[in-house]
C-alpha cells in the first residue's frame, strides 16, 4: 500500500498519479498496481494516452480509471506553464487527493506544490531515469516539498547514514 497508515477503507484513497507524456508516463504506468484498489486519478499531458491507461486497469482487472488531460508546458513559455498550473490546480481542488505520486516533470511538480497546500497526507516525486547524470530541474524543486523524493540512480542518492528527510533516496529503477 502507498500509505503508512492507510484509511480504513483502501478504495476511498484518493491518488493522483501525475506525469508528463512519453517517458515520464510510460514509468508511472508500470507503477500502476501500487495503487491498485485506490481510487486513482490519472493527470496526463495528452488525452491520447488516456485508451492506454484504461487499458492497463482492464488487463489488471481493474474498474476503468478516471483521467484528465492538461495543456503541456514549459520553461521557455510561461504562459503555458501557467495554463497548465492552472489546469492542475482545478483537478487538484476537485479531487482532494489523499496521495499524489508523479514521475514528472512541470506538471507533477505543480500537484506536489498544489496538494501539499490542500492536506495532501503523502507526495512522492519519483525522478526520471533518463536523468542519469543529474537531478531534474523539477525533481530539486519538487523533492523540497515531497514526503517521499526518490531517484532511479544509486549514485545521485543521499550518501547512507544522511539524516536529511529530503535528500534524494534510490530504491531501484522503475524500468
Amino acid at each position: 500500500m502507498l500509505l503508512s497508515r492507510p484509511p480504513e477503507d483502501p478504495a476511498r484513497l484518493r491518488v493522483l498519479a501525475v506525469a508528463s507524456a512519453g517517458g515520464h508516463l510510460v514509468q508511472l504506468r508500470r507503477l500502476r498496481r501500487a495503487f491498485a484498489g485506490c481510487r486513482t486519478v490519472w493527470v496526463v499531458t495528452d488525452p491520447v494516452f488516456a485508451a492506454d491507461i484504461r487499458r492497463d486497469a482492464e488487463r489488471d482487472g481493474a474498474p476503468p480509471p478516471e483521467v484528465r488531460a492538461v495543456p503541456e508546458g514549459s520553461l521557455w513559455s510561461k504562459v503555458s506553464l501557467l495554463r497548465q498550473m492552472l489546469a492542475i490546480a482545478w483537478i487538484v481542488v476537485r479531487v482532494r487527493p489523499h496521495a499524489v505520486v508523479t514521475t514528472g516533470a512541470a506538471p507533477g511538480y505543480f500537484a506536489i506544490r498544489l496538494a501539499r497546500l490542500l492536506g495532501a497526507r503523502r507526495t512522492v516525486w519519483i525522478d526520471s531515469v533518463a536523468n542519469a547524470d543529474e537531478l531534474s530541474r523539477a525533481g530539486r524543486e519538487a523533492g523540497r516539498h515531497a514526503d517521499l523524493f526518490l531517484t532511479q540512480w544509486p549514485h545521485l542518492a543521499a550518501a547512507p547514514g544522511e539524516d536529511d528527510p529530503k535528500a534524494p533516496r534510490c530504491w531501484g529503477a522503475v524500468i
